[in-house]
């Protein structure tokens, strides 16, 4: 029986499992084990992929659902690290003068919200004052109308008087006293 010359040795189904498991347990896809295998045994990644689906992955069943329970394992590490990573013991180095400039803002901040809360109370003084200097405003406006319509009908009155005066002429008296002349 002759032997195929680009056939696949044991060799070559081994590196190809093992690599496929690695990159299973790794988290990284089948298709890149298959380029991998594929660069060193100068095969196409297609080639590695249908040996490894017809062949190989029979042999390899419970290696490979090993490989799937270590990834997961190993990615719930991975979350748990994620949620909770405890300060690095270099990071803590806090010196004096963070601290003295920390306290120094935490002073102003202080002295920024009593400026602010100043300046609030001085705004509620000044907005009721405006409120009753526009009260105060409206009041005389109302004064001032009320006085032009009286002059206005004392106007009126004088106008209405001096047409009926013109007919009527009068005469002072020695004493100041005005009378009215007969026509």
């Amino acid at each position: 029986m002759k032997v195929r010359q680009d056939a696949w040795s044991e060799e070559n189904d081994l590196l190809l499992a093992e690599t496929v498991l690695r990159h299973v347990r790794e988290g990284s896809t089948q298709l890149n084990a298959f380029e991998e295998v594929g660069d060193l045994l100068n095969r196409t990644s297609a080639a590695c992929g249908f040996r490894w689906n017809a062949v190989v992955r029979t042999q390899y069943e419970k290696a490979l659902s090993l490989a799937k329970k270590q990834r997961k394992q190993r990615s719930r590490t991975i979350e748990k690290k994620t949620l909770y990573t405890p300060p690095a013991e270099g990071s803590l180095a806090i010196t004096m003068a963070d601290v003295i400039g920390y306290l120094q803002s935490l002073d102003s901040i202080d002295a920024v919200k009593a400026e602010n809360e100043r300046l609030r109370a001085e705004n509620e003084q000044l907005q009721c004052r405006l409120n009753k200097i526009e009260q105060s405003s409206e009041i005389m406006q109302e004064d001032y109308e009320t006085l032009m319509k009286i002059m206005n009908r004392a106007r009126k009155f004088v106008a209405l008087d001096d047409q009926e005066g013109a007919a009527v002429t009068f005469k002072m008296e020695q004493n100041g006293n005005l009378e009215k002349v007969a026509e």
